[in-house]
């Protein structure tokens, strides 16, 4: 079994930044891409970014693109999403998961691990 433990949510005022932490414990991770997805209250849960197995190959939506940056530290066991210039709109219960190969994927069937999510609040 997998254990995903996400940290590092929070409130910040819009324009600010946080890293957000996802700490994966019981069977190794290394071999395996991570990926960050979140939801909105009423929404479904959307693609944030991936990073492949080595962290070579790097995924971010579109509406993350250059304000957001995932990372891994596989001797950590620990996936890592700094995001800067925060929004209002980037309001959502963050979610790490675990893929289901070493190369990521943008869709939610992909992954078969999942943490219980930390909560990221923007105020305008």
């Amino acid at each position: 079994q997998v254990q995903l433990v996400e940290s590092g949510g929070g409130l910040v005022q819009a324009g600010g930044s946080l890293r957000l932490s996802c700490a994966a414990s019981g069977r190794s991770s290394s071999s395996y891409a991570m990926g960050w997805f979140r939801q909105a209250p009423g929404k479904e849960r959307e693609f944030v970014a991936a990073a492949s197995w080595s962290g070579s190959t790097i995924y971010y939506a579109d509406s993350v693109k250059g304000r957001f940056t995932i990372s891994r530290d596989n001797s950590k066991n620990t996936v890592y999403l700094r995001m800067n210039s925060l929004k209002p709109e980037d309001t959502a219960r963050y979610y790490c998961a675990r893929a289901k190969g070493g190369s990521g994927s943008y869709l939610t069937v992909g992954y078969d691990y999942w943490g219980q999510g930390t909560q990221v609040t923007v105020s305008s």
